[in-house]
């Protein structure tokens, strides 16, 4: 433009880039439409290991997509994928939405942590793994993995090993009152009754190290070739499983879901109210309790309605004795 031509421009010929700080910001996110399903079977450093829908054959590697901001991305979640899906070495795909989550196995450090893990997402079944000896069975444990099988919307299948060491009975007359499946496996026989329950399932699996659970996994998942460790003299476990994982079954198919060995395992995220509502004879009555009632009955509760339930149906007795050892359990309380 010669000079003084730019006194023939007017407004419409200027252009005004604007600033950094004042560019408008469109809230629109793509749909990513063409998006394939996958199932998260590990996770790793920020990496999570998916198979694409649920075929243990097609496993890729993904990262969270920045626009997901920190969503949580746990083993068991249902996500859609999007990017190279290939599974080629070196490729990476990005996990653009986690579906909702049908079931949700979490817990706390201990009862007095507000920061609540989640452990697996949509698990149909929760395998509850405790020896009859070696190390001894622990009651208070299994009462509170049956309180977050409740909470979280998950089965509780009750796993005892070891019956070659010593007889199941007792133990498994404190929980007549529950009617909870129950699987015994020996060391000297191949758990064939376990494998039957699990086909076709996603079923996390939970215990005390040394209570031999990753050997059941090994003979379910020949090819898991997880690490087995020996109970110490002091009767506690060695951890030989440091992050959740999950493992195809062989056809007709299924997975497991296997947990690290924990030693404690807190429910401060777990009300009493969670609790009654697993127990479908006891749930509507429940309403009827007063603010706050921790449905213990006297002298913790004197006037719990659940205790009507049982007037009505004596046949509920057991069924409440044992709900309420749950309650005091997911309280703290004792173990036995």
């Amino acid at each position: 433009m010669a000079r003084g031509d730019w006194k023939r421009l007017d407004e419409s010929d200027v252009r005004i880039r604007p600033g950094k700080g004042s560019r408008p910001r469109s809230k629109r996110r793509p749909e990513h439409a063409d998006a394939v399903t996958a199932m998260v079977v590990g996770k790793d450093r920020g990496r999570w290991t998916c198979a694409v829908e649920a075929d243990p054959g097609r496993v890729v590697t993904a990262m969270r997509a920045r626009e997901m901001g920190r969503v949580s991305v746990v083993v068991g979640d249902q996500v859609a994928l999007v990017g190279d899906v290939s599974g080629r070495p070196d490729t990476l795909a990005r996990i653009v939405r986690v579906d909702e989550r049908t079931s949700v196995l979490r817990r706390t450090a201990d009862d007095t942590d507000p920061h609540e893990r989640v452990v697996v997402a949509n698990a149909a079944q929760l395998l509850i793994v405790t020896s009859l000896a070696d190390p001894p069975p622990r009651p208070g444990f299994i009462d509170r993995c049956l309180v977050a099988c409740y909470a979280g919307g998950l089965e509780p299948v009750l796993c005892l090993t070891k019956a070659d060491l010593a007889s199941p009975d007792d133990l498994l007359a404190g929980y007549a009152g529950l009617a909870v499946p129950t699987v015994i496996t020996r060391h000297d026989e191949e758990p064939e009754g376990l494998a039957e329950r699990l086909t076709g399932q996603v079923t996390a699996l939970v215990g005390h190290s040394g209570v031999g659970k990753s050997t059941l996994v090994n003979r379910l998942v020949p090819d898991a070739e997880l690490a087995t460790g020996d109970v110490s003299a002091v009767g506690k476990g060695r951890h030989t499983s440091v992050a959740a994982v999950a493992l195809p079954l062989p056809l007709p198919g299924g997975w497991v879901i296997d947990t690290p060995g924990v030693r404690s395992f807190g429910l401060a995220h777990v009300t009493a109210d969670d609790i009654v509502q697993a127990f479908d004879e006891f749930a509507e009555a429940a309403e009827e309790c007063p603010s706050h009632c921790g449905h213990l009955g006297p002298p913790e509760d004197p006037d719990c309605a659940l205790d009507e339930v049982v007037l009505r149906h004596p046949v509920g007795a057991e069924r409440l004795a044992s709900l309420r050892r749950l309650l005091v359990s997911r309280a703290g309380g004792a173990e036995s």
